[in-house]
């Protein structure tokens, strides 16, 4: 089982905030989370005081959100990158089906670990969560 005990959520969809706070705990899986409504708020975050020496161990990361979407956060958390003492691990979470989306993705192969589709699912916590 991976070792996960902090968790940002980067997404504008409340309901998702609440449907994935209860697969969690269905799953039997206590993690600190944190939750954003879109990439600027997660920025902003992240830049305060000793934020950005304290990231999560995981970010699940909507692709189309308001203000910053998915792409311009993961461009704005790369120029962080000196400042960043450990990278966490970053999945897409989008209901983008979308073969561009899907593409751009696997472009930041070196960031993003995976895309999957909304709603998740027990599957996909699953994959994320314990390997």
């Amino acid at each position: 089982m991976k070792k996960v005990n902090s968790l940002y959520v980067i997404d504008d969809d409340k309901i998702y905030h609440f449907l994935l706070k209860s697969l969690l705990k269905q799953n039997g899986i206590d993690i600190e989370s944190t939750f954003f409504v879109n990439g600027q708020e997660a920025i902003d975050y992240i830049s305060q005081g000793d934020n950005i020496k304290n990231l999560p161990d995981l970010i699940l990361l909507d692709v189309n959100m308001p203000i910053m979407d998915g792409w311009q956060f993961l461009e704005e958390f790369a120029k962080l990158g000196n400042g960043i003492s450990r990278k966490p691990v970053i999945y897409m979470i989008s209901s983008s089906n979308n073969e561009v989306d899907i593409n751009k993705a696997k472009e930041f192969n070196a960031t993003v670990k995976d895309y999957f589709l909304k709603p998740i699912c027990k599957e996909d916590i699953e994959k994320i969560f314990i390997g």
